[in-house]
């Protein structure tokens, strides 16, 4: 009897050393918000190449930090996401640890309304800190110097040309493209095709609408934080643009909205694709002019059609005294207000940066260019899709879009709508009257 009463008491001792030594205890959740599903398994997702990164990766990260944190991914809408993180921070509701940022105006917006934690100490005592490119953390700054976020991938903005339709190379001056539109017209064919709607809360303005009123060397402010419109460089973009679409050298489906506007490139109808360097993902599956298929239905195909030299990168044309215009962006990561685990998101800042992980990582979500500098130096970042992308945005003068902007996601629907009324809407109306028009009902809320 005595006997068994000591094994019972030595297996309750037993327990309870197991438990002190945390042999029953959970590692706790590290919970991030991303644009991507790691349980959508559909191949023809636009967002398998983010999906597929995540499903491979968090078994990675559980694995090298096993006993510490299990990493816990909340998929989010992406144009949704940032709005859902603001009202949950100002609600004081539940956050994630770390959350996907994808569109560098969003800092500003984090900025205005205490979303995000100020990163710079954390960050420059980090290993890794010193070779980031100066441009990336600039980006990541809110208006009063502190980094809101801490920058992996740039993602400029540039030209996708199919060689046949431009065989001499991209026309450098407005002049030269409008001889070479009309001639493409004369054979059935467009000169460009663009993100010409106001879908998507306006977004078409940070993509060719950008390009081309920076390239005419125009601005949406007066580095002040005030919008300023009406000026003879952004009248003169908005004049060219308006010949673009009165004379039919841009598709009707570039003002289809949904995206549409991508088909005219796939399909080779129109010549030239102004948009984002992320954006080749998306424009697939290609059917060259002489008939070839680049029909992976991935992002394969626009980089096989570019190593295969059908399709190449370029900068977009400017006016003389200007160097082409060019929006950029950064992905990275914020770590909001409320956060429960910040340790976990500084150990995954830490993980993502290590030379095992930051390549892939750009070349999956990040979808640029590495903003470490080692890691542009990687065999990953040496084919002809990245050194023509390198080629181009070297040429070219980029800037965020914003400037001074502090209303950026507002800025973007009014200037939007302003530029599509004028282009497209009422072509005929005074580009001056609306400009100045647009500008006082922003400032008025200043």
């Amino acid at each position: 009897m005595k006997r068994k009463w000591s094994l019972i008491i030595f297996i309750a001792l037993l327990a309870l050393v197991l438990v002190a030594c945390g042999g029953a205890a959970e590692e706790p959740d590290f919970v991030t918000w991303y644009q991507y599903d790691q349980d959508n398994e559909d191949p023809a997702s636009d967002e398998r190449v983010g999906n597929e990164y995540l499903r491979n990766t968090i078994p990675q990260f559980n694995e090298a930090f096993a006993g510490k944190w299990t990493w816990v991914n909340q998929p989010k809408a992406f144009d949704r996401m940032t709005t859902e993180l603001v009202a949950a921070v100002q609600a004081g509701g539940e956050v994630p640890d770390l959350f996907e940022l994808s569109n560098t105006q969003d800092v500003i917006d984090f900025y205005r309304n205490g979303t995000a934690q100020d990163l710079m100490e954390w960050a420059q005592a980090q290993s890794w800190f010193s070779d980031l490119d100066p441009n990336g953390i600039e980006a990541c700054k809110g208006p009063d110097g502190k980094l809101y976020c801490i920058p992996i991938s740039q993602r400029p903005q540039l030209v996708y040309v199919w060689k046949d339709r431009y065989p001499d190379g991209y026309p450098s001056t407005p002049e030269e493209f409008l001889a070479r539109a009309a001639e493409l017209k004369a054979e059935g064919l467009y000169a460009i095709t663009f993100f010409g709607s106001t879908d998507k809360g306006g977004e078409g303005l940070t993509r060719a609408i950008w390009t081309t009123i920076s390239s005419f060397g125009g601005s949406l402010d007066d580095g002040q934080g005030n919008m300023l419109l009406n000026t003879p460089e952004n009248t003169a973009a908005i004049e060219f643009l308006r010949e673009i679409v009165a004379n039919e050298y841009a598709p009707e489906i570039a003002f289809a909205g949904g995206f549409q506007e991508e088909e005219a490139f796939k399909d080779a109808s129109a010549g030239s694709f102004p948009t984002g360097l992320f954006g080749y993902r998306y424009v697939n599956p290609l059917t060259a002019p002489d008939g070839t298929a680049y029909d992976k239905g991935s992002a394969e195909d626009m980089l096989d059609a570019i190593a295969a030299g059908d399709v190449y990168l370029t900068s977009f044309l400017s006016v003389e005294g200007q160097k082409p215009g060019c929006g950029i962006d950064v992905a990275g990561f914020v770590i909001p207000v409320g956060a429960k685990n910040v340790e976990a998101a500084h150990d995954y800042i830490n993980w993502i940066m290590s030379p095992e992980q930051n390549a892939t990582w750009v070349q999956g979500p990040g979808g640029g260019f590495p903003v470490l500098k080692t890691t542009q130096t990687d065999e990953t970042f040496q084919t002809p899709f990245y050194k023509e992308a390198a080629e181009a945005v070297g040429s070219s003068a980029c800037r965020p879009w914003y400037g001074s902007l502090q209303r950026p996601n507002e800025a973007q629907e009014v200037v939007m709508n302003a530029i599509y009324k004028l282009i497209k809407e009422d072509p005929t109306a005074d580009i001056a009257e609306v400009l100045t028009q647009t500008q006082e009902e922003y400032n008025a809320g200043n």
